[in-house]
């Protein structure tokens, strides 16, 4: 379990990565579709499981004491607030986008 969830981390974050980078390069593809559609999937998961990842809840269901693995690879100042970074990142991307995208800068 604590592989997919790892997988499934590491995966959002290229997600964010990519989609900041294509605001950056003012880069438009299916793969920036994939990327925001997957975060906002993610988002929507999130909220209906009460900000608590899913993977986490059914680790500890299977009798994990701790379900969570940011803290496995993440230093212990980020490991608490991958949320957060991730609530302020994701729309400040979309906004860098939508500026690039009807500026044409």
């Amino acid at each position: 379990m604590k592989y997919v969830h790892t997988l499934v981390f590491f995966f959002q974050a290229a997600c964010l990565f990519y989609i900041l980078y294509a605001g950056i390069s003012g880069t438009y593809n299916l793969f920036l579709l994939l990327a925001i559609g997957s975060i906002l999937i993610n988002g929507v998961v999130l909220m209906l499981n009460q900000w608590t990842c899913p993977l986490t809840t059914f680790a500890e269901k299977l009798g994990a004491l701790k379900g969570s693995v940011t803290d496995i690879f993440l230093p212990d100042w980020i490991a608490p607030n991958v949320f957060k970074v991730a609530i302020i990142l994701f729309p400040a991307e979309l906004i860098l986008l939508a500026f690039r995208y009807f500026t044409g800068l």
